[in-house]
């Protein structure tokens, strides 16, 4: 489905992505892992076309999306739908209207100018919103809305583009464990139910082995690791974060136990400290 070959963008004299290779054959959830910097977010804006890139090809089906133009080009990004870590919603804006600007990419401008929707389509937004167990928030301001309710909202506004692929980039870095996992959990539905490739930038190495079928590590823009979560050790993982011995996955845990291992061993640092 998706060929991604010597993929490379620079910034100037920094390479942010280099040569960036691989292979998706059917409609999985991939995780992408790696530290700040390491290329995860511009890998996903060039396959967006949000970002251009220097040299390489992204294939989609045969087709390479990199030399789409006007209104291919626009027709490639509601195909492969964008969800950003701070939402990109607008706050003063009901939800439902929200998730209706998913359809802009297909609607006239005069539509949109004067926010005119078919019945069809906020019939089709109201049930997405249902889908992800927001819809009764269907009327209220964006911004009245939690971070995990948020960032539902615009997994519906991207399932209102119809997409065969969601590209979400740090989904959940700026949300508590009980949202992320809802999130995680939403986005895992629509791979599975709808059948529809997912491609997550992740910052979590427990959330990436539970939630994807396979996982790409990148350090300092290149693709160091691909393979499934089983293969992604401790070690493998210290070599992708480029880390010493004492590297550890609980400090980045959004597992709920871990949260709780890791308040405990505070407590019992804290209660050593005043001993001293």
């Amino acid at each position: 489905m998706l060929d991604v070959i010597s993929l490379t963008k620079k910034f100037g004299a920094n390479t942010a992505v280099d040569g960036a290779t691989f292979k998706v054959d059917r409609p999985l959830m991939l995780g992408i892992i790696g530290r700040s910097g390491a290329g995860k977010s511009t890998l996903l804006r060039m396959l967006n076309r949000l970002t251009e890139a220097n040299s390489g090809q992204v294939l989609f089906q045969g087709r390479d999306v990199l030399a789409l133009q006007g209104r291919d080009k626009r027709g490639w990004q509601s195909d492969c739908a964008m969800i950003f870590q701070q939402f990109n919603l607008v706050p003063r804006m009901d939800v439902v209207s929200n998730v209706l600007h998913g359809t802009l990419g297909r609607r006239s401008t005069l539509a949109t100018m004067f926010n005119l929707f078919p019945r069809d389509d906020i019939e089709r937004a109201i049930a997405i919103l249902d889908r992800l167990g927001i819809a009764e928030h269907a009327p209220k301001r964006a911004e009245a809305l939690s971070g995990g309710q948020q960032q539902r909202v615009a997994i519906a506004r991207a399932l209102m583009q119809d997409p065969k692929i969601i590209l979400a980039d740090e989904p959940i870095a700026s949300l508590d464990p009980m949202n992320a996992q809802t999130v995680m959990e939403a986005l895992r539905r629509i791979n599975q139910e709808d059948g529809r490739m997912v491609i997550a930038n992740l910052h979590t190495l427990d959330t990436a082995r539970r939630y994807c079928d396979r996982i790409i590590g990148m350090r300092d823009g290149r693709i160091v690791f691909d393979g499934n979560p089983s293969q992604l050790t401790t070690g493998v993982a210290r070599d992708i974060y480029g880390a010493d011995a004492d590297f550890s996955e609980a400090a980045t845990s959004t597992s709920i136990d871990a949260i709780g291992r890791s308040d405990a061993a505070d407590a019992v640092i804290r209660v050593a400290q005043a001993a001293i």
